[in-house]
């Protein structure tokens, strides 16, 4: 493994563009699920203590399944490429933020959702104007955070056949060729490093 084959950097670099991608999708993808079951999971703001416990149930299905299992279950359901990865990290993640999602949610302060009641606001306006107001900082830092992740994982999940950087590592791997692995992962570790430093400049800009 030393020294490190850069020979081949300049292939490395729609993979690692097809990681970032994917981990953008996917955290995209797993706020859209995330929100809902979140707002259903909270007591403070599910409209009955049964579906609030059905999608906290949910919540804890999707993430119960580690990435990597998802991943190869999505390979074989759609074949190679960059779209079951972005599946397999947003229905876990789905698991993972919703529950973050509705922690935050559940322990906001209630007298701006009481007087947005007593002011004759449906269910709908007391979220967008009592809840979210509260709550949106927190959701963003949880978003940030998990989208870091999603680059790490998703390096992982290219391994199992979901493309991107993970897939090129898994051919060295097989070919025998450590000195363009070691390369890969001093590569993956600089973007990580990269995508780490952006979150926590975004985190900055939101306190």
């Amino acid at each position: 493994m030393v020294p490190p084959n850069f020979d081949r950097f300049s292939h490395w670099l729609r993979p690692l563009a097809d990681t970032l991608a994917m981990s953008v999708a996917g955290t995209a993808l797993a706020v859209l699920l995330s929100l809902p079951l979140a707002l259903l999971a909270a007591p403070t703001t599910t409209p009955h203590p049964w579906i609030g416990q059905l999608a906290r149930t949910v919540l804890a299905a999707c993430r119960s399944v580690p990435e990597i299992i998802l991943g190869i279950l999505f390979v074989a359901a759609v074949g190679f490429g960059a779209l079951p990865g972005v599946l397999a990290l947003a229905l876990h993640s789905t698991g993972m933020v919703g529950k973050f999602y509705a922690e935050a949610i559940e322990h906001v302060d209630l007298k701006p959702l009481e007087a947005a009641q007593a002011a004759g606001a449906g269910r709908l306006q007391v979220i967008f104007h009592a809840v979210m107001p509260q709550v949106l900082p927190q959701l963003a830092d949880i978003t940030i955070y998990r989208w870091e992740y999603h680059f790490r994982a998703s390096a992982v999940l290219g391994i199992v056949g979901a493309g991107g950087i993970g897939f090129e590592l898994m051919a060295a791997l097989r070919l025998i060729k450590y000195d363009e692995v070691a390369a890969i992962l001093l590569t993956v570790l600089a973007c990580v490093l990269v995508v780490d430093s952006l979150g926590a400049a975004l985190r900055r800009r939101l306190k």
